[in-house]
């Protein structure tokens, strides 16, 4: 590979690939046998190191410590400052990778190059569309770029005039009170901003609150002179800066104090899904996959009728699920039901000789309650090595205790504990922390939701649920993931409001209607991607898809189909099939593998 000299951000990189030579890409047939890596509480060292590798590696953990970097140094939330910085990154980065000599590379080489030039575009887009989103905000808090330049100047290490700087403490009070009169007089004339745009603006406005906080208490009583000039102008700039926040939140939003937060979301419209599509490498619309989603309820209400008749209530499966809410532990006996269900899916799995799982693996996991605060936004398991327990505690209200319990009953739980743990989100997180963890940056709910969801979908088809209660468990979390991707899109379209959400999940689904509130709360709350709900079927879909391709086929073993997607690494599932079939992507790679048309 040719040396290459690109100035990147803080200096000059020799080369993005100085010194590695290109390594021979992994094949079907090398790959056919893993389980000589993993087989005892030491891997098999000899094999481990033989391992074939990116040539990129260095350059990803790079790129991604780079960043990190730039990102704590620049922290100021919708900074224009900050975002023609990160702007600046990605260019040169983008500059420095298509210098680089594609054809030499490696599968493993290309597959990367593929996934940082994704990244790279995608966040360049993000970056646009943050720039909208403050300018939406822009009439709300026409003050906001004073506040964001006093922590830049912190971080740029100026020193401040104490005097200066009360003077411009002085004059916020007004101009956030002259902000708030504005709204004040578009709330008399009928014309308030809107509800999505007001409640961004409140939660950006407490980011930047506590920015502000964070810049105050690093000088104040270090600096004796910035104390003296700033304490009294500072305490009143702050009061006001609360009081514009909760004003937004009870005369534009209708919060009363002490409430709990409504579910507002922002939706990004057709254009930002077509993009966050795009990133995720998925080649359909928004439509065709809520098309998706509605002809998999049709297989999944057809077994849900069988199931109810076998149960004896005939037609009526939402009697047959209410007998099954019914099922559940009594309290203080969840816990010891999560591990049986935990030892009983390990002892399928390797039975059956479907995947590799490490003795460590098996020994490291551990068991968490969760809050009834937590249970708010998750009413049901979270999982990795750790998996935190969603069970009625006794201070909740009766009510609470009731719908808890209900939603985490014996065989709900006996279709999620296998999906947290092994061979789920516990598995998963074990071997990409061991394999290939330079690809963690491109983590994407399609590879790590999906990759969960479709053991679900697997341990159906083996015959995992034993009893028709256990039918029921199955099918109500597959149609909850199916409801997922119809009603987060929906709403991302602008044609489902979070509360037609819930009653969706209620009336579609046959959720508590507490836990569907909790659910939607948490799919909007802005801590999960657009597409994060949608990923979790659709990406079992395709790694379904690829099980029919390769095992279905003949071509591989049940666990060495799986060990090889789990030691590649996080990544859209395109690439992992490109990965399999031992097929480079062309260097301006874009989506086109139909999956849903194959099953």
């Amino acid at each position: 590979m040719r040396r290459l000299a690109q100035q990147i951000v803080m200096g000059t990189y020799a080369a993005l690939v100085a010194a590695s030579a290109t390594i021979p890409s992994p094949t079907l047939a090398q790959s056919a046998s893993p389980r000589s890596i993993e087989t005892t509480g030491v891997p098999n060292l000899t094999a481990l190191a033989s391992l074939e590798g990116s040539e990129l590696r260095s350059v990803l953990e790079r790129f991604s410590t780079d960043r990190s970097a730039l990102g704590r140094r620049w922290d100021v939330q919708y900074s224009p400052t900050r975002r023609e910085r990160f702007r600046a990154f990605y260019h040169e980065w983008q500059s420095a990778l298509g210098a680089m000599e594609y054809a030499t590379l490696s599968l493993e080489g290309k597959i990367d190059y593929v996934l940082l030039a994704n990244e790279i575009r995608y966040a360049l887009e993000s970056l646009d569309r943050e720039e909208t989103l403050y300018e939406e905000m822009g009439q709300l808090i026409p003050f906001a770029g004073t506040l964001m330049e006093l922590q830049e100047a912190r971080r740029r290490l100026e020193i401040p005039d104490p005097a200066a700087t009360a003077g411009i403490l002085a004059d916020l009070p007004e101009r956030i009170t002259e902000a708030q009169r504005a709204v004040e007089a578009q709330l008399e004339e009928d014309d308030a901003p809107s509800a999505i745009v007001a409640y961004r603006t409140a939660n950006a406005l407490r980011g930047l609150q506590r920015t502000v906080q964070d810049w105050h208490a690093y000088y104040a009583g270090y600096d004796p002179l910035f104390t003296w000039w700033t304490s009294a102008p500072w305490k009143r700039m702050n009061d006001a800066l609360g009081e514009y926040i909760e004003f937004l939140r009870e005369r534009v939003l209708g919060i009363e104090p002490g409430e709990p937060e409504p579910i507002v979301g922002d939706p990004i419209g057709a254009d930002g899904l077509r993009r966050d599509l795009r990133h995720e490498m998925i080649p359909y619309t928004p439509d065709e996959l809520i098309a998706i989603a509605q002809r998999e309820f049709e297989w999944l209400d057809e077994q849900m009728l069988r199931a109810s008749r076998d149960l004896g209530y005939g037609d009526d499966w939402r009697a047959a699920l209410e007998y099954v809410k019914g099922l559940h532990a009594e309290p203080g006996r969840q816990t010891e039901i999560v591990r049986d269900l935990a030892h009983e899916a390990v002892t399928f799995l390797e039975v059956r000789d479907l995947v590799t799982i490490p003795p460590l693996a098996k020994e490291i996991w551990r068991m968490e309650m969760l809050s009834p605060e937590r249970q708010l936004v998750s009413p049901f398991f979270l999982g990795g090595e750790v998996i935190r327990v969603s069970f009625p505690t006794d201070e909740m209200e009766h009510a609470d205790k009731l719908m808890s319990m209900r939603g985490n009953n014996i065989h709900f739980s006996r279709a999620t504990v296998h999906h947290e743990l092994i061979p789920g989100h516990h598995l998963q997180g074990f071997m990409t922390r061991r394999y290939n963890s330079h690809r963690s940056i491109f983590r994407t709910p399609f590879w790590g939701e999906g990759w969960a969801l479709y053991w679900e979908m697997q341990l159906w088809d083996l015959g995992f649920p034993q009893t028709a209660e256990d039918r029921v468990g199955m099918l109500f979390w597959r149609m909850h993931r199916a409801a997922r991707i119809i009603f987060s899109l929906s709403f991302h379209l602008g044609r489902m409001t979070p509360q037609e959400a819930i009653d969706f999940l209620v009336e579609r689904v046959g959720h508590e209607r507490a836990n569907a509130t909790a659910e939607v709360r948490r799919s909007f709350a802005g801590s999960y991607s657009p597409l994060y709900q949608a990923g979790y079927m659709l990406g079992g879909m395709q790694i379904r898809a690829l099980h029919e391709e390769f095992v279905g086929s003949g071509r591989m073993t049940d666990r060495a189909f799986h060990d090889m997607i789990l030691q590649g690494g996080r990544m859209p599932i395109e690439l992992v099939r490109a990965r399999l079939r031992g097929e480079a992507p062309q260097r301006e790679f874009q989506a086109s593998w139909r999956f849903a048309d194959e099953l």
